[in-house]
């Protein structure tokens, strides 16, 4: 008889800890191995995770809601049948934005970090042990989470001059959030004298920051009479601070475009009936763009670049993000990587199922990292254009707007000015002006729009 830990998986290389947000099994259910039994959210994705051996779901130690370090121990499968499944807690699951009251001293300790980034208390002195347990190059784990706060949080640390590893937030292990360096700043801290210690401004249970109405924190409105209150789920609160944190990065400038859609349209036509039938893909005008956005990142390069202090990397790799739209409400990107090197026939695999596995929570962490460019199309939702926010490590995302006929005056052979109907759509392009001049963007936008009206095939 043996029972197997399943741990909270590292998902992505920057991640220190998630948020169990469903459970799939119960006690006592049969899984098989690599069937998915509990949901996580991160900050980078959401997922099922797969079981790592068959068995009995023997024991849940974390619930649902509840943020934990990577590789904590979540539940325990027993891989004999009928072997003792525990009991389940008497009392309900500790709520994911409670600080879990302390029973000893120790204890409190423990459960202060937990409790400061909605993951309640430890599940039990073993794990908190884990966690703390010296790795080989001398570095704890609190040290390490610590020192990788958000690129946003080291990049302000450094504009004032302070060392983030020397403050202690509210996050996992003392990571310092954007809201606790906000707070940092505004309690003076910054501005005392070099030697005096630099610690957070408390005033909360467990090392909980005071919130602090400065640099964009969020304000709280009371509920009037008849309301309906609904509590930020996970993916919309790590939306909101990552449209937050693009905003506050980037300089955000975009210019539009009427692009002329007709050749790709009767190009489409031509070739849907046949693509189908040979590949079993829908053909949509996706992948043309596509295609043609790649072709002009080539020469466009700050166009497929991110920005590293005072450094501009000029990425090689063309990995193009598409936005897709969750059901009922929420947004992921996965990436479709070295979109260079694909044709038409490829593009229009890789998005379909990107999109059909995002939609169904399938995607892996790595499909969703590392876009140098990316794509939204909310045109068909019927959106005729849209400014779209810069995801945080690249230079530019473009907008789709709705395709459809319009008429249009065309100047014939002979210089005859006639009105024809033609299939056209909107293209923004929203760029980072710190590095992206005004020149710089229409010239790709002048090239894409180019490339799409004379498509031969």
């Amino acid at each position: 008889m043996a029972r197997v830990d399943v741990i909270m998986p590292q998902m992505g290389e920057s991640i220190a800890e998630g948020t169990l947000s469903r459970w799939l099994k119960k006690v006592g259910d049969e899984v098989k191995r690599d069937e998915p039994i509990f949901e996580i959210s991160t900050d980078k994705v959401d997922a099922e995770i797969p079981a790592p051996s068959a068995g009995i779901l023997a024991e849940i130690i974390v619930h649902e809601g509840i943020t934990v370090p990577v590789n904590e121990v979540v539940a325990r499968i027993e891989t004999e049948k009928g072997a003792s499944i525990a009991p389940a807690a008497a009392s309900p699951a500790p709520s994911a934005s409670a600080p879990a009251p302390a029973a000893t001293p120790a204890a409190a300790s423990a459960a202060a970090s937990g409790a400061a980034s909605g993951g309640g208390a430890p599940a039990a002195p073993a794990a908190a042990s884990a966690a703390a347990r010296p790795t080989g190059n001398g570095n704890s784990f609190e040290e390490r989470v610590r020192t990788k706060s958000s690129p946003l949080v080291r990049r302000m640390a450094a504009e004032a001059g302070v060392d983030i590893s020397a403050l202690s937030g509210s996050g996992i292990a003392g990571r310092v959030t954007r809201k606790d360096f906000e707070a940092y700043l505004e309690s003076g801290a910054a501005t005392a004298s070099p030697g005096a210690p630099a610690t957070m401004p408390s005033g909360l249970p467990g090392g909980v920051v005071t919130p602090v109405m400065s640099h964009g924190a969020d304000p709280v409105f009371k509920p009037w009479p008849g309301d309906v209150v609904e509590p930020m789920n996970k993916i919309r609160r790590l939306t909101a601070d990552h449209m937050r944190q693009a905003k506050q990065v980037a300089a955000h400038v975009t210019s539009f475009f009427e692009v002329d859609l007709t050749r790709v349209a009767r190009l489409r036509a031509q070739m849907k009936n046949a693509f189908e039938a040979e590949t079993g893909q829908k053909l949509t005008y996706l992948p043309f763009i596509i295609r043609s956005v790649v072709e002009n990142l080539r020469r466009h390069p700050v166009l497929n670049a991110t920005v590293s202090g005072t450094d501009v990397i000029l990425r090689k790799r063309v990995n193009i993000g598409v936005a897709v739209a969750l059901d009922p409400t929420g947004l992921i990107v996965p990436v479709l990587k070295d979109a260079d090197g694909l044709n038409l026939t490829g593009l229009t695999r890789g998005v379909n199922d990107l999109a059909a596995r995002a939609r169904g929570k399938k995607l892996n962490p790595t499909e969703v990292q590392d876009a140098t460019f990316t794509i939204t199309n909310p045109g068909v939702f019927g959106s005729l254009m849209g400014t779209p926010i810069i995801p945080v490590g690249t230079t530019a995302i473009l907008c789709l707007g709705a395709i459809e006929k319009r008429p249009k005056v065309i100047t014939g052979t002979d210089g005859e000015d006639t009105i024809a109907i033609r299939t056209c759509a909107y293209f923004a392009l929203s760029f980072d002006h710190r590095v992206v001049d005004g020149a710089d963007a229409d010239r790709f936008m002048a090239d894409l729009k180019k490339t799409l009206e004379s498509v031969t095939g």
